[in-house]
């Protein structure tokens, strides 16, 4: 899923997104609630229908915005018992994030899957306060699910008609944590799970023991959510571990940049050699100047509408001149190429 942060993925529309196959987008209930406004997003219908994008669309929290900004800058706001006050840059407004509000915005905003605030940590944080995340987790599930079931009572939802909503685990690299985080949200009750934490550590490789663990921690009949998990390498070492759902913005980005995915020349996708560690993934970077009379498509065999009809030559060129053109045409080959990997490893 790309991430549609504040209800679009940059460059393209959502009938582009249909088109690479795209079947779920990834909008943040934090971001939308600022601009343009959780009352602007209901008087124009909800998040479905202002975005026109007709397909299931997840939520995140805010969760996550606490960690890559207030964990990162204490200036941008702090995190309580209660919740996350965030003070946003270059403004005097104060917004306090409480479970409950985080839950009453994607409910709102008409979501499909809902996630649940959390106490998001980096890996090599400490013991100390990896305990003090679980035990914000948990309290802020249960707030966060209370407050779920009394929306649903209160509009008259059938159970069927339902929203999913998921739990977040956390607890860093100590796997006592994530031990007990997993078995306290399983005992409140969710429809799924995400994988919580920064996935990556400080050399850029994956947390491939944690992420493992996680996923054995949950029962095979939930759905587990790959947070913030999106490299072409790493979603597919993550949907041997079991995941099924990933989302992340390093795709689209890399496409704005310039860094193209592809397979390697020759070689021929196949899901048990995808899941190995075979390196099967190649860059093509269109600030290269060896690309400037390359009239190969990008990916040889990629269906997608970009490498049927244009070069790399031209894309080269597109991106040399800075058209707005290339960036949509390079996130709609990112994007394709994404879907295709997860039809190739399903």
């Amino acid at each position: 899923m790309p991430d549609s942060t504040q209800a679009v993925v940059r460059s393209v529309d959502s009938i582009d997104l249909e088109a690479v196959n795209i079947r779920a987008v990834v909008m943040n209930a934090f971001h939308l609630m600022q601009h343009p406004g959780s009352m602007t997003v209901q008087s124009l219908g909800g998040l479905h229908k202002m975005s026109g994008w007709n397909r299931p669309i997840i939520t995140d929290s805010g969760g996550f915005q606490a960690y890559s900004l207030i964990r990162q800058n204490a200036k941008y706001g702090r995190l309580g018992n209660d919740g996350i006050i965030f003070q946003p840059e270059g403004s005097n407004r104060k917004i306090n994030l409480t479970p409950e509000k985080s839950v009453q915005l994607q409910v709102g905003f008409g979501a499909d899957v809902i996630i649940c605030l959390d106490d998001c940590t980096d890996v090599d944080a400490s013991r100390s306060e990896q305990e003090l995340s679980i035990k914000r987790t948990i309290a802020w599930a249960k707030r966060g699910r209370r407050e779920f079931d009394r929306l649903m009572e209160q509009k008259q939802v059938q159970p069927d008609e339902h929203p999913m909503i998921f739990g977040v685990i956390q607890g860093g690299g100590e796997h006592d944590l994530r031990h007990e985080c997993a078995a306290a949200l399983l005992d409140i009750g969710f429809d799924g799970f995400g994988y919580g934490g920064w996935p990556i550590d400080n050399a850029g490789a994956l947390l491939e023991d944690i992420i493992s663990l996680t996923r054995e921690l949950v029962p095979e009949k939930y759905p587990m959510h790959a947070l913030g998990i999106g490299h072409p390498l790493n979603l597919a070492a993550c949907w041997r571990l079991g995941y099924g759902l990933f989302d992340c913005a390093m795709p689209t980005r890399d496409a704005r940049h310039g860094r193209l995915y592809a397979f390697k020349e020759g070689y021929v996708p196949e899901k048990h050699s995808l899941m190995n560690t075979l390196t099967w993934l190649e860059y093509i970077y269109s600030t290269d100047d060896r690309f400037m009379r390359d009239s190969r498509p990008v990916s040889e065999g990629c269906d997608c509408p970009i490498c049927s009809r244009y070069s790399r030559g031209y894309l080269h060129h597109l991106f040399k001149i800075g058209d707005s053109t290339y960036q949509r045409l390079a996130t709609l080959h990112n994007l394709r190429f994404m879907t295709r990997l997860c039809e190739l490893l399903a």
